[in-house]
């Protein structure tokens, strides 16, 4: 396919919404972020895709639309399932929708499997397969790339990986490595330890601690690497179960918390040894995303072109 084809993209979150325009390589030509008012819920947002669309395209013409959706969808259809995060979007038609919008065809998947797509043809995971990718935001979402394609299980059937037990009362991956679970973690410890470099840096915070973390590890302030190790472990537990089902040549670590960097990576990678049966070691390569926010647009593109 001719590299000069354009393709749009959109990424549907409960906080974000980017519309963009770009090529059959993944390269983004074009880019509109909008802020999403949950307020307003999936009708707002509906009316921002509707107003925006025409602008963009201008007197482009377009080969197909991909979608990255935040939440579970029906990949062969796309029809949203629902949204945990605003109200609206419930069995909504949203290619057809969308075709209605553009006159082209649409693909609608996951954002968590659309972002897979992105890190595993034009991010960290390029040359490598299988490609496995975890998200570590608002919840813990993961995608399996196999021979440069999402895999989708049985319907509905999705690699969940936030949903992984850590244990048999049910205490999940999402619930221990999610960026909201850490918070907690952060609040918890340093009612414990008020004193603390992490504490300070808090503050009287009450939401998104999380994001202290790297500063409070460079000062070498324990209760960070504490929490730190927890979450890595916690998070290794989980993706052990992926390296002995799936054997992934590579995982991604993608989302807000990926952010924390080298000592995250490094720390899931040694504790996953540990977790991987002898006969499977070394196990996967463990890297961080290398598309940042661009993951799910690009992600699109890419999905729109594979099926065009």
């Amino acid at each position: 396919m001719s590299a000069s084809k354009l393709f749009l993209a959109i990424e549907i979150g409960g906080t974000k919404l980017q519309l963009v325009l770009g090529d059959a390589t993944g390269r983004i030509q074009v880019r509109r972020r909008l802020v999403v008012v949950p307020a307003e819920g999936a009708d707002g947002i509906r009316r921002q895709i509707a107003r925006t669309i025409p602008e963009l395209l201008a007197d482009q013409k377009i080969a197909a639309v991909g979608v990255g959706f935040g939440g579970p969808v029906d990949w062969r259809t796309g029809k949203i399932n629902r949204s945990h995060q605003l109200a609206g979007w419930s069995d909504f038609a949203l290619a057809d929708w969308l075709r209605t919008q553009t006159g082209t065809e649409v693909f609608v998947d996951n954002d968590a499997n659309v972002a897979a797509l992105g890190e595993a043809l034009g991010g960290a995971g390029v040359g490598l397969n299988p490609v496995g990718y975890v998200t570590l935001g608002s919840g813990v979402g993961g995608g399996l790339v196999t021979d440069g394609r999402i895999y989708h299980g049985a319907p509905p059937g999705e690699a969940e990986i936030g949903h992984l037990r850590l244990d048999r009362s049910g205490t999940t991956v999402e619930a221990r490595c999610a960026g909201w679970a850490v918070d907690a973690r952060i609040r918890e410890l340093n009612r414990q330890a008020p004193a603390g470099v992490l504490a300070r840096l808090v503050g009287h915070e009450t939401r998104g601690e999380a994001r202290h973390l790297v500063a409070a590890l460079g000062q070498g302030d324990a209760a960070a690497g504490r929490i730190l190790r927890e979450v890595a472990e916690d998070l290794a537990f989980g993706l052990s179960h992926v390296v002995h089902l799936f054997h992934p040549q590579v995982i991604i670590l993608g989302g807000g918390l990926s952010g924390v960097g080298e000592p995250l990576r490094a720390a899931v990678a040694a504790a996953l040894k540990d977790f991987t049966m002898a006969a499977f070691q070394p196990g996967p390569e463990i890297r961080l995303a290398a598309l940042g926010e661009d993951a799910v647009p690009v992600g699109a593109l890419l999905l729109a072109r594979a099926n065009s």
